[in-house]
């Protein structure tokens, strides 16, 4: 006896499931610019290494032994290969119910991230779902009590493994978490949108009409709101930059991070180091051509572009080694912390932290943002994070100093545990703060009481400068190596081999500060 008629049935409720939400959905999601669920994922994954998991679930009603009707889940999951390397992958079908949960959704929606989680692998969100719906409850028969916490190993697989979510439609509710529950994410011009619920919703609990862009799209998210970290002209170029973001991370934390063969010279020594800083310290330069003249070529891939703009993180190479590399922009508000920055800086230095990824920092850094706005905002409450942040943090860590660092948000630069080395420019300068500002508050009164009160100031303004030079500090031992620019790169390359001694003695779960979103 055999099976084959069984086989026949299994193939043609395959090939129902492949089928989407039929033509008509599947031709109005095209129209809209999107690709489908199963396009993507052919897309993503290196060809043909996809293997479907659930394949024909969802919801089915029988006639005797004769299948009346079937609707596929609206989530496709599956293991498949990203650059060669075994990834979880999960899609949501908007074409099915708009990727809204029904009976099986809730079986399966914590199934990927717990086999990514026991295999200790990447797991890819592909998020295109508007989650909850009320057709749910007459499915069920009932209503339920919301859940998530408890059961999502999300936050369990954030210690554990490279995690991505990528948005590519209007995205709401728990898969809109999703969003955030991630390492990093990206969203698509023009055709994703994300926010806790969308306009219906908004409109009925607070009587304001609001289109789905104006809610949250891409310039709300990644400009302004800091949750999104990258943004992509299209869907293919999202998954590009998946694929590049995963080629710095390990699979796991118990694997160093990936190298490759480099052939950027390790000694190279770039000239245009030794003029990058203008001797006006009022003058403002460029803070790529610094990582560009440093880092390995063409290895530089920026996190975070658009939110927290005085301060740049990106994940690069040297000498083949990746290393997750910050820099302060003087061009946006000179350089200053504000929250947005802090923040930032915060989430990269526990991403590297998580990955055992050394960190360099180029620092230029004037200050924590003041005023009243800043304090409105609580800047003291996100300089306290940062801080505590690098304090915890046991990653390698090397500091150049390459302009200013002054007050709370310029000490943070330093760690005085595990591997750090410091090296200064002679461009720099430092101090408990400004001395324009402190010399008014610290000498105030005497300032006050002089025949000339403006030229006292200038006096002692100038007599602070003289002591401000950084071979002063280097004298004291205040510093401990001043450098010549063009040895930045040589000096990087051998702190970075020696890194990876101490990263393989830590390899595993951090014992610093655990990655939250």
């Amino acid at each position: 006896m055999s099976w084959q008629s069984e086989v026949d049935r299994l193939e043609k409720y395959k090939k129902m499931a492949r089928q989407m939400g039929g033509a008509e959905r599947v031709e109005r999601h095209r129209k809209a610019g999107k690709l489908t669920v199963r396009e993507r994922i052919d897309i993503l994954a290196d060809p043909g290494s996809f293997e479907e998991i659930g394949t024909i679930s969802g919801s089915a009603t029988y006639e005797g032994d004769k299948l009346a009707s079937f609707t596929p889940s609206p989530m496709v999951m599956g293991t498949c290969n990203v650059n060669g390397r075994s990834v979880v992958v999960n899609g949501g079908d908007f074409t099915v119910r708009g990727g809204s949960g029904e009976h099986t959704f809730f079986k399966m929606m914590y199934f990927p991230a717990k086999m990514a989680l026991e295999w200790r692998i990447p797991y890819i969100r592909l998020l295109d779902a508007v989650g909850g719906s009320v057709r749910s409850f007459e499915q069920l028969g009932a209503t339920y009590l919301p859940f998530g916490p408890g059961l999502d190993p999300s936050p369990e697989l954030l210690q554990i493994a490279p995690v991505v979510s990528i948005v590519l439609g209007s995205v709401a509710g728990l898969p809109a978490v999703e969003a955030c529950l991630a390492h990093f994410n990206v969203m698509v011009k023009r055709t994703s949108q994300l926010f806790v619920a969308g306009p219906p919703v908004v409109k009925a609990a607070l009587c304001h009409e609001v289109t789905k862009e104006e809610l949250g799209n891409e310039k709300i998210h990644a400009h302004r709101s800091g949750v999104i970290h990258n943004v992509a002209e299209d869907e293919k170029d999202a998954f590009d930059l998946v694929r590049r973001f995963l080629s710095y991370m390990p699979a796991n934390v118990w694997e160093v991070p990936p190298r490759i063969e480099s052939e950027d010279a390790p000694d190279r020594r770039d000239e245009s180091l030794l003029k990058v800083i203008p001797q006006d310290r009022r003058k403002l330069y460029d803070p790529y051509q610094i990582l560009y003249s440093v880092l390995d070529r063409d290895s530089i891939f920026e996190l975070t572009p658009f939110y927290g703009r005085s301060r740049i993180t990106v994940l690069a190479r040297i000498n083949g080694h990746v290393v997750g590399a910050m820099i302060d922009n003087p061009n946006f508000m000179g350089g200053s912390m504000d929250i947005a920055a802090a923040e930032k800086q915060t989430h990269f230095i526990k991403l590297c932290n998580t990955f055992h990824i050394p960190i360099a920092y180029f620092a230029d850094q004037p200050g924590f943002m003041v005023g009243p706005e800043s304090e409105k905002q609580g800047m003291l409450r996100a300089g306290a994070r940062a801080h505590s942040v690098i304090c915890l943090s046991r990653v390698p860590w090397i500091t150049f100093v390459i302009r200013r660092l002054y007050g709370v948000a310029g000490a943070l630069h330093l760690r005085e545990s595990g591997m750090y080395r410091r090296y200064a420019w002679p461009s720099a300068k430092w101090g408990s703060m400004h001395i324009e500002g402190g010399a008014m508050a610290a000498y105030r009164r005497e300032i006050e009481s002089a025949p000339d009160p403006e030229t006292k100031r200038k006096e002692i303004e100038e007599r602070l400068k003289a002591v401000a030079s950084p071979f002063r500090t280097a004298h004291n031992f205040g510093v401990e190596e001043i450098i010549d620019p063009m040895n930045t790169r040589p000096l990087l390359c051998k702190f970075i081999a020696s890194a990876q001694r101490v990263i393989k003695d830590q390899l595993g779960r951090t014992s610093g500060p655990c990655f939250l979103p």
